[in-house]
C-alpha cells in the first residue's frame, strides 16, 4: 500500500487529531506522535484485552 517503512510521512502530511495504538506501545514509540502532539493532537494508548488481538480477529474472518 505504501512504499515507506513507517507511516511518518502520511501522519505529518495529514496531522490527525488522534493516533490510537495498543497497550504494548509507549507514547515515545508512536511514529509521528511528537508531531501530532506539537500540532495540538493527542496519542491514546488502549490497554491490551486478553483474548482479543488483530491476528485472532483476522484469523476468524478468513475462516468464514
Amino acid at each position: 500500500l505504501f512504499e515507506e517503512d513507517t507511516p511518518l510521512h502520511i501522519i505529518t502530511s495529514i496531522l490527525p487529531d488522534v493516533i490510537v495504538k495498543g497497550g504494548d506501545y509507549t507514547i515515545d514509540q508512536v511514529v509521528g506522535g511528537k508531531e501530532v502532539i506539537a500540532n495540538g493532537g493527542r496519542i491514546v494508548i488502549n490497554p491490551i484485552l486478553e483474548g482479543f488481538s488483530t491476528t485472532g480477529i483476522i484469523g476468524k474472518i478468513t475462516r468464514l
